[in-house]
């Protein structure tokens, strides 16, 4: 397909939530040279852009987005041995991420079993520095290369360059770098991560990342709906982060609640037990949109459902866990 700027296309297909408008102007790009072209294009007509991956956590208005979105269909995969344990990855940012993982783990290479299933594509994952059962992706990624489109130079950032945190990295704030591709770091050598309780029944030996992956996507299909039918964002809150003074204060008040160590001084809460055992709120609905009947964390989304109506939804969430809890939650879902 041939560069070709399109207008008013609709956005809902596009994304796994399923609702919001059109985009004013729209373009698939599939190298560095029509990327170039688009933010060009989008510049001479004085239009915002947004970048889109495998739309797995975008919230589209209902009113749409009045500006250019760029969807990044970058393809391929370059596998390079550096020494007897050690290869590097580098892919495309369009590659569909869990094709890439799964892709690794038939090479029977070591690092990112424990992120199958994830939606979405390559380029989105360092942006939120995506994680699962006990692994971020930032725990294997060498690089990650960028287009500035202030500069407009190809720029390649190291992994201590990128500020990954918690669902966070540089990539998030500065809205000028637009990846391109990511390299993975991946291993040869065993190096299975099961701290996460439902990987801990694994046998380490003779341990095979096809074993982690198909484990990991057993336990996805019973705690997460199927977003290719359902509207689904995956978990669209983050779990709060909260000092460890607020943590011990509301231990004292619900004992149970799990918490982890986060940076000094602070913890990560589960937010998915305050809203199930807490809140009681797993299963909890109005009109289209609800929690997840399986796992309060995951907001679902039936056909009839807007973005108005999931915004709203989520306020309401909110309001319920701040007043049990007084922590201020945050979605991890993007709004356009």
């Amino acid at each position: 397909m041939s560069f070709l700027v399109q207008t008013d296309i609709a956005l809902a297909p596009k994304t796994t939530l399923k609702t919001g408008g059109s985009a004013a102007y729209y373009v698939e790009v599939e190298n560095i040279e029509e990327l170039e072209k688009a933010v060009y294009f989008a510049e001479q007509n004085k239009l915002p852009f947004f970048i889109l991956g495998g739309g797995s956590n975008i919230l589209v208005s209902d009113e749409g987005y009045d500006g250019l979105v760029i969807k990044m269909n970058m393809k391929g995969l370059t596998y390079t041995e550096m020494n007897t344990n050690e290869v590097r990855l580098t892919t495309g940012a369009g590659e569909v991420f869990d094709e890439v993982v799964e892709a690794t783990v038939e090479r029977a290479l070591w690092g990112l079993e424990n992120l199958s299933h994830i939606p979405g594509s390559v380029g989105a994952t360092p942006v939120q520095n995506v994680g699962a059962y006990g692994v971020e992706v930032a725990d294997t990624i060498f690089e990650v290369t960028v287009f500035d489109t202030e500069i407009k130079k190809i720029i390649i950032f190291k992994n201590s360059d990128c500020n990954f945190l918690y669902r966070h990295s540089i990539f998030k704030d500065k809205k000028n770098l637009i990846i391109i591709s990511v390299t993975f770091i991946l291993s040869t050598f065993p190096n299975p991560k099961l701290t996460y309780t439902d990987l801990r029944n694994l046998s380490q030996l003779n341990l095979i990342p096809q074993q982690v992956r198909t484990a990991v996507i057993a336990i996805r299909a019973e705690k997460f709906p199927d977003w290719t039918i359902v509207g689904t964002a995956g978990s669209f809150f983050k779990n709060p982060i909260i000092s460890e003074d607020e943590g011990k204060v509301l231990l004292s008040k619900y004992p149970d609640i799990p918490t982890y160590l986060a940076t000094e001084g602070m913890v990560k809460v589960s937010l998915g037990y305050i809203l199930d055992k807490v809140c009681d709120l797993k299963g909890f609905g109005i009109g289209a949109v609800s929690l997840y009947k399986k796992q309060a964390l995951v907001l679902v989304a039936l056909p009839t459902a807007t973005t108005t109506d999931i915004k709203n939804f989520k306020e309401i969430i909110s309001e319920k866990v701040f007043e049990k809890t007084l922590i201020k939650i945050e979605q991890e879902v993007t709004e356009i």
